[in-house]
C-alpha cells in the first residue's frame, strides 16, 4: 500500500506541476486525503470510534440502527461489535417476501443521508449495498442497519452552508444565485463574469428540468454542473469528493429499491427546513450562548489586548513616520541630483555656444541658429533648475 501511495503521489505531483488542468484538480491534495482515509480504514480503533459516534447520533432513531462496539475487546487490529440480524439491502426479493415498503425504504435512505450531512455533519461515506442491511422488524416502517464506518465524511462550516444554499438555489432554478454563490465561496475565481457563468448553468439545468423530477438524477446533475463550472476554472474541492461519491451511492441504491424515487421531493423540504432553522432567532441566540463562555474566558485578557493594540498602533505610527521621512529624504536627494545634472548640462550648453561664436564671426562656420538654440537651452537649464 505504501508503494502504491508513493507512486500515486509522484503521478499526482507530475500532473499538478506539468498541466493546466492539474492546478485546478488539486490531485496532490486528493491523494493526500485518500492516504489519510486508507490509513484510517486500517486502524480498527478509528473505525470503532466512528461507529460509536454514528450510533450516538442516531440513538433511539426509528430509521437507522448502528451496532454496539465492545471496547474491551478492540485494538488497532481487532474490532468486536454486536451481531446484527437483517436483510442485505440489495436483496429485493427477500425484502418483497416480507412485504417491505420499498418506497418508504428508499425515501428513508435519502432522509438519513441529509440528516447526517446537514444535522450532524458526520456522514457514512461508504454506503454501498454491502454495508447496509434492513431490519426484519416493522417492514411497513423499515429500519436500516449500517456497518463498516471506516470512511466518515464531514465538511467545514462554510462549505456546508454554501452547499445547502447552492442546492436550494438549484432546486428553485435561481441560476444567478448559484453563480454568485460559487464565486462567494471561492469555488470559481473572483473575476468570473457572473452573467456568462449564469448562462452556462442555465444551459445545463433547463433541459434537465423539463423532464419529470423522478427521471432526473440529482447526483448526475451536480456532476454536470461541476463539469460546466470547470470551464470557468472551478477548482476541485477535495472535501466534497466524498460527499459526491456518497450521494451517487444513495441515489443509486434508492432507485434500485424504488425506480420512481423522487429524490427532489424528498430533499427539498429538508433543505428548506434546514434554512429556516439556520435563520431562526432562537438558533441564532443558541449560537451566541455557545460563544458566551469563550467571551467570558477572554474578558481578563481584554486590558492587556487593548494595551498591546495601543502599543502596536503607536509602533505602526512611528514606522509610518520613519517611512515618510525616508521617502522625503529620497525625494530631496533625487531633486538635488537632478539640479546638479541640470546645472552641469546648462553650463556645458552655454560653453558650447560660446565656443562657436568666434567661428561665426570669422566666417569659418555658419550655424547661428544652432548656436542660439544651444545658448537658450543652456540658459534655461541654468535659470530653471527646479
Amino acid at each position: 500500500m505504501s508503494a502504491d501511495l508513493k507512486l500515486l503521489k509522484w503521478i499526482a505531483a507530475l500532473i499538478e506541476t506539468r498541466t493546466d488542468i492539474g492546478k485546478r484538480l488539486h490531485p496532490v491534495e486528493v491523494v493526500n486525503d485518500y492516504e489519510q482515509i486508507i490509513h484510517d480504514e486500517l486502524d480498527l480503533l478509528a473505525e470503532a470510534a466512528n461507529t460509536s459516534q454514528l450510533k450516538r447520533n442516531f440513538e433511539n432513531s426509528p430509521v437507522l440502527y448502528v451496532p454496539k462496539v465492545y471496547w474491551d475487546f478492540c485494538s488497532k487490529n481487532l474490532m468486536v461489535m454486536e451481531r446484527i440480524h437483517g436483510i442485505p439491502v440489495a436483496d429485493v426479493d427477500a425484502l418483497n417476501a416480507q412485504n417491505t415498503n420499498l418506497k418508504k425504504l428508499a425515501e428513508t435512505g435519502v432522509d438519513i443521508f441529509f440528516t447526517q450531512v446537514f444535522d450532524h455533519n458526520f456522514f457514512h461515506a461508504d454506503m454501498h449495498p454491502g454495508n447496509i442491511f434492513v431490519s426484519y422488524e416493522t417492514p411497513e416502517q423499515p429500519k436500516y442497519i449500517a456497518i463498516d464506518c471506516a470512511i466518515i465524511g464531514s465538511l467545514s462550516k462554510d462549505d456546508l452552508e454554501y452547499l445547502a444554499k447552492n442546492l436550494l438555489a438549484i432546486f428553485k432554478r435561481q441560476y444567478r444565485k448559484v453563480a454568485e454563490l460559487h464565486v462567494a465561496c471561492g469555488w470559481v475565481p473572483q473575476n468570473t463574469k457572473i452573467h456568462e457563468f449564469e448562462s452556462a448553468i442555465r444551459s445545463v439545468c433547463e433541459p434537465i428540468f423539463e423532464k419529470p423530477l423522478k427521471e432526473i438524477s440529482f447526483a448526475n446533475l451536480l456532476i454536470q454542473l461541476f463539469r460546466t463550472a470547470s470551464r470557468f476554472d472551478m477548482e476541485v474541492q477535495p472535501s466534497l469528493v466524498l460527499l459526491q461519491k456518497t450521494l451517487l451511492n444513495v441515489e443509486g441504491l434508492g432507485r434500485q429499491l424504488y425506480p420512481d424515487l423522487d429524490l427532489w421531493q424528498t430533499a427539498l423540504p429538508y433543505l428548506e427546513n434546514w434554512n429556516k432553522k439556520r435563520l431562526n432567532p432562537f438558533t441564532l441566540m443558541g449560537r451566541i450562548q455557545e460563544n458566551i463562555p469563550n467571551w467570558i474566558d477572554q474578558l481578563p485578557e481584554l486590558p492587556q489586548l487593548f494595551i498591546d493594540a495601543a502599543t502596536q498602533s503607536k509602533q505602526l505610527g512611528e514606522i509610518n513616520e520613519a517611512l515618510q521621512l525616508q521617502q522625503r529624504q529620497l525625494q530631496e536627494n533625487a531633486s538635488r541630483q537632478s539640479r546638479k545634472f541640470r546645472f552641469l548640462g546648462g553650463a556645458l550648453l552655454v560653453a558650447a555656444a560660446l565656443s562657436l561664436i568666434p567661428g561665426i564671426q570669422a566666417g569659418l562656420t555658419n550655424l547661428p541658429i544652432a548656436t542660439a538654440f544651444l545658448a537658450l537651452a543652456g540658459v534655461y537649464l541654468l535659470c530653471f533648475r527646479r
